[in-house]
């Protein structure tokens, strides 16, 4: 099948379209990436999106205008990504859209969760005449799990290694990690979430915030002439502050065992406005900010993986916007040794696709009626076939 995955993540920038072709079943999916787009919102439609992530502002007429105007930018994706690929849409077999998450609260404490994801997938499969799967996370949910992370799936499949231990870090607004033990070749591939899933091992969480805080720091540091810190030029200018580092790193998300998620309900503006001021009243300049920020980033996986992996990875494979961040990507290298890291895109793995090539993969696998989640990760009761199918 050909399948175009799309993907819309929580810094909220734009949004990505990867089409793959895809054959076979796990463990073993044969796959191929035929083209990468990316889009950005525009203005008008980013500045609408910020305002319903706001309980106070995102009333349910806006709420309801936006999924229907998210529905459209995302079926106009879907046909641009086919002609970029150099194809017709009717040599699409299937879509799979993540959606644009406005709401994501994990269960807690015996309390059940919510999600929401917005991006009417009825308006993507009539401008495209392909079948749409969506609402991904709400499957998982309804079997006791966290919703998220999704993509450790595709994470194993594209990525493990017969004899090396991987992390796939991905930096988006959030951070999240999908750890990948050696599969050794003379052992049979286990598909996890399976009966083998505590054998396999493969295990993923949110560690905390990517580029998010980083991203509003850089926005509030330039007079919103900047939507994110370029090359991580700021942080390049600035000091990191290691006594306010180590009080920001003492938030109780990070000590908490995985399965865990988070989002921009606990890391989004309020936070990097609380951040600002702090910071301010030390003292410190704007680029400092930025750069104590990006440390926040870098110390906060790190203190992940040593604190939580079942062993500390070989190679570390990172995707996202985050990889693009100079800055930050050298405090990684710093920080994550021995540890050897790289990007997804020497994987053949576009940094900015990689997500998108994730829900693509969960797509062909919900077509196919089979299990997407780990329940290891997501901390489900069972693995389930996850998502919606809107023909």
């Amino acid at each position: 099948m050909i399948v175009i995955g799309l993907m819309s993540g929580t810094s909220a920038d734009g949004f990505d379209a990867a089409v793959t072709r895809l054959e076979g079943s796990p463990p073993s999916l044969a796959w191929e990436v035929l083209g990468h787009s990316h889009r950005s919102f525009t203005p008008e439609l980013r500045a609408e999106i910020f305002a319903c992530f706001r309980p106070d502002s995102g009333s349910v007429d806006r709420l309801c205008r936006l999924n229907f105007t998210l529905g459209r930018a995302f079926g106009a994706a879907v046909l641009d990504a086919a002609s970029d690929a150099g194809l017709t849409i009717d040599k699409i077999d299937l879509i799979g859209s993540h959606g644009q998450t406005l709401w994501h609260e994990p269960p807690t404490d015996g309390e059940s969760g919510s999600t929401l994801q917005l991006g009417e997938p009825a308006v993507i499969a009539e401008m495209t005449g392909v079948p749409v799967v969506s609402n991904f996370r709400t499957r998982d949910m309804a079997a006791g799990g966290q919703g998220a992370p999704l993509v450790p799936l595709a994470d194993w499949l594209l990525l493990s290694h017969p004899t090396r231990t991987r992390a796939a870090q991905n930096i988006g607004g959030i951070a999240n990690v999908t750890y990948l033990p050696a599969t050794e070749e003379d052992k049979e591939k286990d598909i996890p979430g399976g009966h083998n899933d505590s054998k396999n091992g493969v295990m993923a969480f949110d560690m905390g915030p990517g580029n998010m805080l980083i991203d509003e720091a850089a926005r509030l540091a330039t007079g919103g002439a900047w939507e994110y810190d370029h090359d991580g030029e700021l942080a390049s200018q600035g000091g990191v502050d290691e006594s306010l580092l180590a009080e920001w790193l003492a938030e109780p998300y990070f000590q908490q065992k995985p399965p865990r998620t988070t989002g921009r309900e606990l890391f989004g503006t309020q936070r990097a406005a609380e951040y600002w001021s702090q910071a301010t009243r030390h003292g410190l300049s704007p680029a400092d900010i930025v750069a104590t920020l990006t440390a926040l980033t870098a110390r906060s996986i790190e203190h992940a993986y040593r604190t939580f992996l079942p062993t500390y990875p070989d190679e570390v494979i990172i995707s996202g916007g985050g990889a693009r961040n100079r800055t930050l990507m050298a405090m990684l290298v710093d920080r994550l040794a021995p540890a050897r890291v790289s990007t997804s895109d020497e994987y053949g793995l576009g940094i900015e696709a990689k997500e998108a090539i994730a829900f693509a993969v969960l797509a062909y696998e919900t077509w196919h009626k089979r299990p997407g989640n780990i329940p290891a990760a997501t901390n489900a009761s069972r693995a389930v076939v996850l998502g919606s199918i809107t023909y």
